[in-house]
């Protein structure tokens, strides 16, 4: 069990989308609001727990002295393709007792322009042919690409070792 009793009034709203399908390799993102992942954690399984269910398990792709992407640099065209590539997107995967979803974590710093077009990216929703046209959106498609292929590696990584969570997991006995 996870401890919320009743819904808490936001101070700042969760900046998450999903798609309306799951089950894609990202199913959807989450944009923190600070570098505090951790603070703002409870928050985002407030969330989650109205299309997920009961939130019974949440994995991270990275660890605590890894590095975040600047899509910022990215988007400002100072990184390579080459350079793109040794830092990985973070990727976190939240299963509650119905879904199991797949996320990308935008990181705090990235800008609104860039971030809301990542966000609509990772949902798959609909993207104006203005904003199409744009290098921003061509940053949002690589970013978006990269996080797919990391998903799936980690993602596939993990079912070799460790299970990878469901939406059918089990109460631990006596819960």
């Amino acid at each position: 069990m996870n401890g919320l009793v009743g819904s808490r009034r936001l101070a700042s709203p969760v900046r998450l989308t999903l798609a309306k399908r799951l089950g894609r390799d990202i199913d959807g993102a989450w944009w923190p609001r600070s570098a505090s992942v951790a603070k703002e954690l409870p928050e985002l399984v407030e969330v989650l727990q109205r299309p997920l269910g009961e939130i019974v398990d949440i994995n991270i792709n990275w660890s605590p002295g890894e590095g975040q992407l600047d899509l910022n640099t990215i988007a400002a065209g100072s990184r390579t393709q080459a350079a793109f590539k040794p830092t990985r997107p973070r990727v976190m995967s939240v299963a509650g007792r119905a879904e199991c979803v797949k996320l990308l974590v935008v990181p705090h710093m990235t800008s609104e322009a860039l971030g809301g077009i990542v966000m609509r990216c990772a949902a798959g929703m609909l993207i104006e042919s203005t904003v199409r046209s744009t290098p921003l959106y061509d940053t949002a498609v690589r970013i978006m690409g990269a996080a797919q292929q990391e998903s799936a590696r980690w993602l596939g990584r993990r079912a070799e070792g460790a299970g990878v969570p469901t939406a059918s997991v089990e109460s631990p006995a006596g819960a």
